[in-house]
């Protein structure tokens, strides 16, 4: 057998040796790339070979794969079967999120990336950080290996990218075929630059859009160039800055593609498919640019036929690059005998290791990999997180590079919440954070809050782990905030004016993260402040407290807002020592016991949702009087009142909601959720014990459109609830939110 291999190899490279090598050229389009499939096809049907390949930007992605020793069939189920546009979003999905990272992505919803330290703003220097066009990048390639050459590969294979500091053409030839790929395709301003050998690049389509020359100069005789960029735009179609923008980038595209079209030959081939009126930015045509490939092809199928071998020669060529493929294919399948750690960040490595799911021994699937990248990465600290493997005869050694925020260690956050309906006050919050992080040597925080709107708040609080793996933890938080609670117009047996509670609260408290979405902690809190009524009927209310608290929470919730999978649950305990100081209220000085509990769960099924909401809260105390309050009234809180309408001492509340997804029924569409829902709600709420009474639980419902928004959740929607009580109208009313609405 293997001197039949020996005789078909070298019967192989004789024939190689007797015909003239043939490159393949690939240039950067986006979407459009889709083309070069269609002309794969038809150079493979005509048994043309290729014995180089170079690619720009999506060029470098097809042509990686074919030098891998992909079949475009193969490529062609890879572009059409993966989700593209899921490389446009490196935001971590909330129920990968660390609890602590949960609660500060739902107060802080304005997915903006900012940072302030060394006395000046900074951002990342992309739209996007390219970490999940990366994670797609190495499951359409496999867990491949380093590559001293890339001549290595089943095809002699070049990516071309631009070095942003000199404008200079970079010809990568060697090292991680996923990173030259990525760092070919690096679009200025949306990607980050990729660093390679002390270099940041970008796209290659701003400094050699189809580079012939390279091709030329790996030894190519006879050259077939694929011109799949962007033409100019007509003077009726100039409107704007962006289509002026746009326009520049396309000339110097233009003129370095024509540059490089000058350079081609008699003999070479030039194919320019039809699809100017394409965009490069919407993956839905791939298909379509893919037909144009094959018909551009086809056009050409005389020169092309040219080029052709006989069935035999095809069929050597084709086992040649099937035996040089083994080189990268089976070291896939042996086993990790060390992992290294390049860690550019100030994460403790004890915390990384544990959440890097590889261990040594394990044969790492291209899926096994991208779900230990995905854990690493959910820590919330990093820029980008990568891995790589080099072999060796023994096995395969894994590096797994984490490089920090480039905007950190000091975030600004920023939060918006628009709540409201037709007939009453609109309720406005907006929400301002500064989180200073890695404070300490064991990863302290120091967070400084600022609340402005219906409820106002002013607070800091310091976060100390107190183990290197940080899962014990202290916390000190202080603030200053308003409670406010509007004006009860639904109940007249509970009729009062608005009211405002303000405090200053000092907490102190120990907690243990149990999981990486639960917590438990236990403290002291102490409160001084006084309630105020809009109406000079009332007398100020001054008041002060002490007591202690036990919480309990666990948060699997993949959406705060439209949940499909996930639990979220939080149970809480406080025993205070209310003190209040007014000569009416009895008994002032009782300690008083509050036990709450929330909870949120959802299961999705398609597009079809479920999801069930319970609380419950109550006060055990001595004294009929309580300024420990749960409110109810809003989208999903008995939907008929206005946000925190109904105030009470003791509640009660259960929902069960159903949601559909149409969004991405609707033809034409983006592909973003559009939520249809509707709502069954029954809760009440009641001042003292004595006066709890199941028969005055107040049914409600709602029915609602909600997407998700740069600005967070977008709803609107129509609530009802019953009468109770001796409020004999029923409760209707249209609301919208935006913002959190939860």
């Amino acid at each position: 057998m293997r001197g039949f291999l020996f005789v078909c190899l070298v019967s192989f490279a004789f024939s190689a040796m007797a015909r003239p090598k043939i490159g393949l050229v690939l240039s950067g389009g986006g979407a459009k790339g889709a083309a070069h499939i269609g002309v794969l096809k038809i150079l493979e049907a005509n048994n043309v070979p290729i014995d180089y390949v170079v690619g720009t930007s999506i060029g470098s992605y097809i042509g990686g794969w074919y030098a891998l020793g992909y079949s475009p069939a193969q490529i062609e189920d890879i572009m059409l079967n993966t989700y593209w546009d899921k490389g446009f979003s490196d935001f971590i999905p909330r129920e990968n999120l660390l609890y602590e990272d949960k609660k500060l992505r739902d107060k802080y919803n304005l997915t903006f990336r900012l940072g302030y330290s060394d006395g000046k703003l900074k951002m990342p220097t992309g739209l996007f950080l390219g970490q999940s066009a990366q994670q797609l990048l190495k499951l359409s390639t496999g867990a491949v290996g380093i590559f001293d050459s890339f001549d290595d590969l089943a095809i002699p294979y070049r990516a071309v990218a631009a070095d942003i500091s000199s404008s200079e053409v970079v010809v990568l030839s060697s090292g991680s075929i996923t990173q030259a790929m990525k760092a070919s395709s690096a679009v200025p301003g949306a990607l980050e630059p990729v660093e390679i050998d002390g270099k940041l690049l970008v796209d290659g389509m701003i400094a050699n859009n189809m580079p012939v020359d390279v091709v030329r100069a790996m030894g190519a005789d006879i050259i077939i160039a694929i011109d799949i960029g962007s033409s100019l735009l007509k003077k009726e179609q100039i409107n704007s800055t962006v289509d002026i923008l746009g326009q520049l980038s396309t000339i110097l595209t233009i003129n370095t593609t024509n540059h490089q079209k000058s350079l081609l030959k008699e003999g070479d081939l030039l194919i320019r498919p039809d699809i100017d009126d394409l965009s490069p930015t919407d993956f839905s045509i791939l298909g379509i640019a893919l037909e144009k490939g094959e018909q551009a092809a086809l056009e050409n199928l005389t020169r092309i036929r040219e080029l052709s071998v006989t069935d035999k020669e095809f069929a050597q060529y084709r086992f040649a690059k099937k035996q040089k493929s083994r080189t990268w294919m089976l070291p896939l399948f042996h086993p990790v005998i060390d992992i290294e750690y390049d860690n550019q960040s100030k994460v403790a490595l004890s915390i990384i290791e544990k959440h890097f799911s590889i261990v040594i021994g394990d044969v790492v699937s291209k899926e096994q990999l991208e779900a230990a990248i995905d854990s690493v990465y959910a820590l919330n600290r990093f820029d980008y997180v990568n891995a790589e493997f080099v072999d060796g005869e023994s096995g395969r050694t894994v590096v797994l590079t984490t490089k920090a925020k480039s905007w950190g260690p000091n975030y600004l956050h920023f939060g918006f919440d628009w709540q409201g309906d037709l007939s009453n006050t609109s309720m406005i919050s907006v929400d301002f954070a500064y989180l200073l992080t890695d404070v300490t040597k064991n990863g302290g925080q120091w967070k400084n809050e600022l609340s402005i709107g219906w409820e106002s708040a002013v607070s800091t609080e310091f976060y100390q782990p107190l183990n290197k793996q940080q899962d014990i933890f202290s916390r000190i938080r202080a603030q200053y905030k308003e409670d406010k609670f509007a004006e009860n117009k639904f109940n007249a047996d509970q009729l009062r004016p608005e009211l405002r509670n303000r405090f200053a609260e000092l907490r102190l408290g120990v907690g243990y993260h149990y999981n990486d979405y639960g917590l438990s902690e236990i403290g002291f809190v102490g409160e001084l402040g006084t309630v105020h009524f809009d109406d000079p009927f009332y007398d100020e209310l001054d008041y002060d407290s002490l007591g202690a608290y036990l919480s309990l929470g666990y948060d699997s919730l993949n959406s705060i807002n439209f949940p499909t999978q996930g639990n979220k649950v939080l149970f809480e305990v406080y025993l205070r020592k209310d003190n209040y100081l007014h000569n009416q209220i009895e008994n002032q000085d009782e300690p008083s016991i509050e036990l709450s509990l929330d909870w949120r769960g959802a299961l999705g099924l398609g597009h079809h949702t479920f999801v069930g909401i319970g609380s419950f809260a109550t006060v055990l105390s001595d004294n009929d009087f309580s300024l420990r309050y749960s409110e109810l009234g809003g989208f999903l809180n008995l939907s008929g009142y206005q946000k925190d309408a109904l105030i009470g001492a003791h509640k009660v509340f259960g929902a069960v909601v159903y949601q559909y997804d149409l969004g991405r029924d609707i033809p034409g569409g983006t592909g973003l959720p559009l939520y249809l829902g509707t709502s069954i709600e029954s809760g009440n709420v009641w001042t003292l014990k004595e006066s709890v009474n199941i028969d005055e639980l107040v049914t409600a419902g709602s029915i609602y459109l909600g997407t998700d928004t740069s600005f967070g959740p977008a709803v609107i929607g129509v609530g009802y609830a019953t009468s109770f009580g001796s409020y004999e109208e029923d409760e209707m009313t249209v609301f919208f939110s935006l913002g959190k609405n939860w």
